[in-house]
């Protein structure tokens, strides 16, 4: 017990200590867990820790992650993405572990053997990948998305490969590169205790139970549809009443315990029939998609995702073997930059055959570029069939670990690099702007420019929007609705835009920091030009009210308001009575938004601002006094003038 809690302890205290750092140094948490890993190593060592045991463990959390990607996706939608999912998907995988495969025959591996780490290094970290694109706030872009296609087909086609690498099996050519990797085996099983844990994963991998054990081909293949049956009708027409009946008990630990039980249960039937865990737990949450207990499985499972995730990341960077690296620095290290280059350059080929362009090819090409965590999982599988000799795969071990280490700042270099080339040098011309006086700017057309520009135009103004997604420009133009392609924070294109000349300005991008330096710029550079933007969250409308602007939406207020105003109504208070509180509120609300932007520090987080904490703390009492006599005296009004009536309706 007492090792157990020393070992959790380590974890969390990596953890809590370096995320944070890394991610006020804008590394992204994934690195810093990695760092994390890295830093505990010897002290796993120490405690004579099986680092590869704790990672298979961890690695649930990959699984769970699936499962909510596939809450947020419906059938409809991946029938929709089929072309990115079998073209740009299928494509990188085919041609990745056909080069791979091509690159090590050239060096004298046999071809079984070489076909085996094509198909390993073929795949890419879907934790790491949608981690790092859902932080960044670039999952929803079109190099998100294209992305996102091609770690779902990876996953999928996890379940071919594990049917094809036993068929690669050859016994006699095990002894391969052993006297060229004999002082690198023994690096990998020195006094580090990693190489102890990768030796042992060889010899015990493949030992669990399996439903299929013993089954012929057609056998097999009915228990496998079964499963997948079971899952897809379990899905639809069981859950629903199974969390009926438990949310009858009204606990919400049951609820989660429930939704953990299901997402364990399936793991399992999948793992039992041979397929991937993760597959069927992706193909479970597809399933739930419409369901209305969705988002309550969402926010249930999400903390153990991303807590295993965690441990996931840090278990990678603990396990890199520094004994067996330094043995083989220049070779490990230029597979490493080799590997990342080829898949990088391949993705960048394909996504740009299938429409994606400028920064969304190179976000899909860095993002991609490294191997997977599957790789761990398919190099102890070939190792336990005897298709890859043990130290040659402690050495790809090395490679994918050491990939997935380099690539957080594969995506430094997308921030700080390729993303501000392509936002002063755009490979697509942004259209040709119209000539117009007193016109009204929209910056972006998602849902909310959208309806922005339907209510201006439906007035009799005119607009110019503005979007720098093509695929969403296509989608618009479907409906006959016509968008100028162009990024909007580019000075250039605003100039292009006429915003010399323009009246005002609607930014409906995404992006905090992006609203936050276009505001800046447009505050100092056209001061006439009335400035209308959406802020993410209270701390970011400080940002911009210090940025320049004065009039700030906030993302979800007005529906709030709007939503305590319909409370106020169905509690029997007239409309006209209703709307005054709202007002009310929304005044005394702003007013205090004011005051408190005096002494709001853009470059200081809320909680260490200790000017701003206590001038809060100070006048919130006041703030609450001014909203109860507004409040009550509008509820006077409304009120009967009969005490027995007042009585009747306060009860």
């Amino acid at each position: 017990m007492t090792d157990f809690l020393a070992l959790a302890f380590v974890f969390l205290v990596a953890g809590v200590a370096a995320v944070p750092i890394a991610t006020r140094l804008g590394l992204g948490s994934v690195l810093g867990y990695l760092i994390a890993g890295i830093v505990i190593s010897p002290v796993l060592a120490l405690l004579n820790v099986d680092v590869i045991s704790i990672q298979h463990f961890a690695e649930f959390g990959v699984v769970m992650m699936l499962f909510l990607v596939g809450l947020e996706l419906e059938p409809k939608l991946l029938w929709g993405m089929r072309a990115q999912l079998l073209g740009l998907g299928g494509g990188q995988v085919v041609i990745t572990a056909a080069a791979v495969t091509g690159i090590c025959m050239l060096f004298g591996v046999p071809w079984s053997i070489a076909v085996a780490i094509g198909l390993v290094l073929a795949l890419s970290s879907t934790a790491i990948v949608l981690q790092t694109l859902n932080e960044k706030g670039l999952m929803k872009s079109d190099g998100g998305q294209g992305s996102f296609s091609v770690l779902l087909f990876q996953d999928i086609a996890v379940i071919p490969m594990l049917a094809l690498i036993p068929l690669l099996a050859a016994p006699d050519l095990m002894d391969f590169g052993a006297s060229a990797v004999e002082h690198a085996s023994d690096a990998a099983h020195g006094a580090d205790g990693h190489g102890d844990a990768h030796g042992d994963d060889h010899e015990d991998h493949g030992s669990g139970m399996s439903l299929v054990d013993g089954l012929n081909g057609w056998q097999t293949a009915l228990v496998t549809i079964g499963a997948i049956a079971a899952v897809i009708l379990g899905g639809s027409y069981l859950t629903r009443p199974l969390f009926r009946f438990i949310s009858a008990a009204n606990l919400r630990e049951l609820f989660t315990a429930t939704a953990l039980m299901m997402v364990v249960g399936i793991a399992l039937l999948m793992s039992l029939v041979g397929l991937s865990a993760a597959l069927g737990t992706f193909l479970a949450g597809v399933v739930l998609a419409n369901s209305e207990y969705r988002h309550e499985l969402e926010s249930d499972i999400d903390p153990f995702k991303g807590l295993l995730l965690g441990v996931f990341f840090m278990t990678v960077g603990a396990g890199i073997n520094f004994g067996l690296l330094f043995e083989n620095l220049f070779f490990i290290l230029a597979a490493t930059l080799g590997l990342i280059s080829l898949k990088a350059g391949i993705i960048y080929v394909l996504a740009t055959l299938f429409g994606l362009r400028g920064t969304d090819r190179w976000l899909a090409a860095l993002g991609l570029a490294q191997a997977g965590e599957f790789g761990f999982v398919l190099l102890s599988f070939t190792v336990a069939n005897e298709v890859i000799p043990a130290a040659v795969s402690d050495q790809l071990l090395l490679i994918v670990a050491l990939s997935m280490l380099l690539t957080p700042a594969l995506f430094i270099l997308y921030d700080k690099v390729i993303a501000p080339k392509y936002s002063e040098d755009q490979e697509r011309e942004a259209d040709e702007m119209p000539d117009h006086e007193g016109h009204i700017i929209i910056a972006g057309r998602g849902r909310v420019g959208n309806i922005v520009e339907r209510m201006l135009t439906a007035a009799g103004f005119q607009t110019t929007v503005i979007d720098y997604s093509a695929k969403q420009l296509e989608n618009m133009r479907a409906f006959g609705f016509h968008t100028y392609y162009g990024d909007a924070t580019r000075p250039d294109l605003l100039a292009a835009a006429g915003i010399a000349e323009a009246r005002m300005i609607v930014i409906a991008i995404d992006g905090k920091d992006q609203i936050t330096e276009l505001v800046r710029y447009i505050h100092n550079t056209y001061p006439h030009v009335h400035i209308i933007a959406r802020a993410v969250d209270r701390p970011h409308v400080y940002d911009l009210w210090w940025a320049g602007c004065r009039d700030i939406i906030r993302e979800t207020f007005d529906s709030s308001v709007r939503m305590g105003r319909s409370a106020f109504e169905a509690l029997g208070i007239k409309k006209h009575h209703a709307e005054k509180m709202r007002d009310a509120f929304v005044e005394t609300d702003r007013e205090a938004m004011v005051s408190v932007a005096d002494v709001y520090k853009p470059d200081v987080p809320v909680l260490e601002n200790e000017e701003y904490m206590s001038f809060v703390r100070e006048k919130l009492p006041e703030w609450e006094r001014i909203m109860n006599e507004k409040m009550r005296a509008i509820r006077a009004e409304d009120l009967p003038a009969d005490t027995s009536d007042v009585e009747k309706q306060s009860g």
